[in-house]
């Protein structure tokens, strides 16, 4: 056996800041929870309400707080999102609270010049109905399966290309965000010592996730070519009311009817 080998290996390698490699991997891993976490269970009835019923009065909503000029039914919708929001899961309360807090944040610095030149209630207005869309969002967003929300599209009679578009995008930002993930392990594992070149390993990730995709969309479609598939989204399971639905359906509709009334008022 030759003597080197028989030899104390002293090599300490330089010290190395991870910091760009580490925060690829929590960006990359918190847009996959954000994804992941509608495949969670829960019992509570928001979590089980009609993914149809709750798309639309969602969207209606939204439509009819961002034309209302009435601050009463302004105040009346927050308080009925906040009313909804305290039926979740605590961490998604703490989460959709801290959105809703933080993007009106930079609505109210943007709002500050028209504030100071005396337009004081209308910038209120804005900013409840930024609060408002954002907290009826979020809700939509996490008591609701993204396959769901698909199945409820199709309802609406929306075009199935768009249906399509929607769905597959949605699944290959999770495949690939993995994909992308498992490299940057691999980087940060053959990163050892000083690596002054890890910036410009970037652009070979980028390279090798679009010639992953192209693979992968190539095979989607001759799997799809030899299925038969035509295009065309059937949902074989059909959606069905239950008792809280009805509920929900009724005190929508009544917050709905509470906006022409109180615009035909005139109430302040």
């Amino acid at each position: 056996m030759e003597e080197w080998l028989l030899e104390k290996d002293e090599y300490i390698p330089e010290e190395d800041k991870d910091k760009f490699i580490d925060k690829s991997i929590f960006s990359i891993l918190h847009l996959l929870s954000l994804i992941k976490r509608n495949n969670k269970v829960n019992n509570s009835f928001m979590y089980n309400l009609n993914p149809m019923l709750k798309l639309s009065f969602t969207i209606l909503n939204i439509l009819f707080l961002s034309l209302s000029k009435n601050f009463t039914y302004i105040m009346l919708v927050d308080v009925y999102f906040l009313l909804i929001l305290s039926f979740l899961d605590v961490r998604d309360i703490k989460r959709i609270l801290i959105l809703s807090i933080s993007i009106p944040f930079f609505t109210f610095i943007m709002l500050i010049p028209s504030m100071l030149m005396g337009n004081i209630r209308n910038s209120e207005m804005l900013l409840l109905k930024v609060v408002g869309t954002i907290i009826s969002i979020n809700v939509l967003s996490y008591t609701t399966k993204w396959y769901d929300i698909t199945r409820a599209l199709k309802m609406f009679f929306i075009p199935d290309i768009f249906i399509l578009v929607f769905d597959i995008t949605l699944k290959y930002i999770y495949i690939l965000g993995e994909f992308s993930l498992d490299m940057f392990y691999a980087l940060k594992l053959r990163s050892i010592g000083k690596n002054n070149k890890k910036y410009s390993s970037i652009s070979k990730i980028i390279g090798s996730l679009f010639l992953k995709s192209k693979e992968m969309g190539d095979e989607m479609y001759c799997a799809m070519e030899c299925r038969g598939f035509t295009g065309e989204y059937v949902s074989h399971k059909k959606f069905r009311l239950k008792f809280f639905d009805l509920i929900y359906l009724v005190i929508n509709v009544l917050i709905i009817i509470m906006y022409f009334y109180i615009s035909r008022v005139g109430l302040r």
